[in-house]
């Protein structure tokens, strides 16, 4: 006789026990959510943005993107190192007996590797060289953006002539942001370059489609911003020449940083290809796009500043962040070479005698203010230099009124740079741009007088040591010698006293009342007294603050 198989205890279970569960769980969370809340742990809240009345919104945006673009390049390199180890660690299962060479050969070979890393890392200015020499050799065309605004200031000699040595390569001039100024100004200016160079009147679109899909409920009208002109006077001139010559060209950007190379290629491409943003110098090495199947498109990183440059070109050309070119020296050289009346009309304040006086009623006059009420003079001078250095503000300047040809340029070398080019059309599509565009209206227009061609470094072997140095070292050794060889000058007004740093850096600015000079000595001596006043009378007076005293 055969056993009958035990069945498996059944896991049902009565509803009353169940239900009982399911009580003593929820009472148990609601537990922990009370206990949770007493100790303040909320649900984090979404981060709602900068406001649009914020008075530096766009270097914040500016800081931000360099900062998001920092932290992918490092996960891309991250990203590179483990899939190199894992594949030296594949190699080294794969064949365990030879283990020992494959190791040494590997580290051999990774060593010269690192040292190059090592050396971008510290110093990227070389790596902007190398790559511009990049570009400038493999492309048969270099199209060097100018802002329209001051297009002589955009022009770069070194670069010139260096793609002038190259021999057969050609160079075309093309006029970025041509919205932005008058068309009688437009006109002046494209007369004056067309003499020397094959010049293209542009504009670039802001209204592109991204790579990522959105839905967005497109306007019948599109605004005058978002529209792109002079994308097909270039796009002819481009495919012309290549009609000529029977070959595959490639065709390379260059030009100081924030004139519009990016964009640019954007534009022609009519699709967001190239990072793009209100920070200065996205661009950090070259990138090929293929524009048809005869034209590729290389995008380049920006021109080094060369130090010996006039203030007002460092200011505007330098892709580094206000605080390393100091806001008030920046702004105030920018200053200095506007209309001052047509900057009076534009910020809509009274008139000024010098910058700092400027600055001080632009502050009043946006409501930037420190504590104890001053007017926030800095903050002003950022705020000034970033609509400067955007793509917004409306300024221009008049062409020389004598014309003669650079000094790395001829007679000859101006005929053979317009060889290959149909000109009779592009002045055609030229023309039709200009009408096609609209001009600022007549409170954003500002007269700047510019300080001419802009110089910049492309040899590795030029650049300074200044350059070359990071950033933080060399201000904390500003600050140092600062702080001991210079004097410092205090400002007094009847309610409040400023720190305004070293005398150099302000003296072109007036006083506003009285001015004395204190060395380091003086200043340490006066320390006690000052504290013995201030200590007595808080003593007397709970919170109060004595606005004739000197509490420095």
């Amino acid at each position: 006789m055969k056993r009958p198989k035990l069945k498996k205890a059944s896991k049902r279970m009565t509803c009353h026990k169940r239900y009982k569960i399911q009580k003593k769980v929820r009472e148990h969370h609601r537990k922990l959510r009370k206990e949770a809340k007493k100790r303040g742990h909320k649900k984090p809240r979404k981060d709602p943005g900068i406001p649009n009345s914020a008075p530096f919104k766009e270097a914040l945006l500016r800081e931000a993107e360099l900062r998001k673009q920092q932290l992918e390049e490092l996960k891309q390199q991250q990203k590179l190192d483990r899939q190199k180890e894992q594949e030296r660690k594949r190699k080294l299962e794969v064949s365990p007996d030879d283990e020992q060479p494959n190791v040494e050969t590997q580290e051999e070979s990774d060593e010269p590797q690192k040292k190059k890393a090592k050396a971008g890392k510290q110093n990227p200015k070389k790596s902007h060289c190398q790559e511009l020499k990049k570009v400038i050799e493999a492309s048969d065309i270099v199209l060097e953006v100018l802002d329209a605004r001051d297009p002589l200031g955009c022009r770069c000699p070194q670069i010139e002539e260096a793609v002038i040595q190259s021999g057969c390569k050609k160079l075309v001039l093309v006029l970025n942001k041509s919205d932005l100024v008058p068309k009688e100004n437009l006109e002046n200016w494209l007369n004056y370059l067309n003499k020397e160079l094959p010049t293209v009147v542009f504009k670039a679109s802001t209204n592109l489609k991204k790579r990522k899909t959105f839905k967005i409920k497109k306007k019948k009208v599109p605004f005058q911003s978002k529209i792109c002109c002079g994308k097909e006077a270039l796009w002819k001139l481009l495919g012309g020449f290549q009609q000529s010559c029977g070959k595959d060209i490639q065709v390379g950007v260059v030009g100081f940083p924030n004139v519009g190379k990016s964009s640019i290629i954007n534009s022609l491409k009519q699709e967001w290809i190239c990072s793009v943003g209100v920070s200065m110098g996205l661009t950090r090495s070259m990138q090929i796009v293929p524009l048809d199947k005869q034209i590729t498109l290389i995008d380049s990183p920006c021109f080094i500043v060369s130090p010996s440059n006039s203030p007002a070109a460092l200011a505007l050309r330098s892709p580094a962040s206000i605080e390393v070119l100091r806001p008030l020296a920046a702004a105030s050289a920018i200053l200095s070479q506007a209309d001052n009346q047509q900057v009076v009309l534009k910020y809509t304040v009274p008139e000024y005698k010098d910058s700092l006086d400027f600055f001080t009623k632009l502050a009043q006059r946006r409501g930037l203010h420190q504590k104890g009420g001053s007017p926030d003079v800095e903050s002003a001078a950022k705020l000034l230099w970033s609509e400067w250095t955007g793509a917004s503000l409306g300024y221009y300047c008049h062409p020389p009124a004598s014309w003669s040809h650079s000094l790395h340029s001829n007679e000859n070398i101006a005929a053979s740079m317009k060889k290959g080019f149909n000109l009779e059309e592009l002045e055609k599509n030229n023309v039709h741009s200009i009408q096609v565009l609209k001009g600022p209206h007549l409170t954003n227009r500002i007269l700047f007088r510019s300080s001419g061609l802009t110089n910049a470094i492309l040899e590795e072997k030029d650049l300074p040591e200044e350059l070359l140095r990071p950033t933080e070292d060399k201000q904390d050794g500003d600050d140092q010698e600062n702080g001991s060889d210079e004097k410092h000058v205090i400002r007094r007004n009847p309610c409040t006293v400023q720190f305004l740093g070293p005398q150099a850096e302000i003296s072109d600015m007036a006083p506003v009342e009285e001015t004395r000079e204190m060395s380091p000595e003086q200043s340490t001596a006066s320390k006690p007294s000052d504290r013995s006043l201030t200590l007595n009378k808080m003593t007397e007076e709970d919170d109060a603050y004595d606005f004739t005293t000197d509490y420095i």
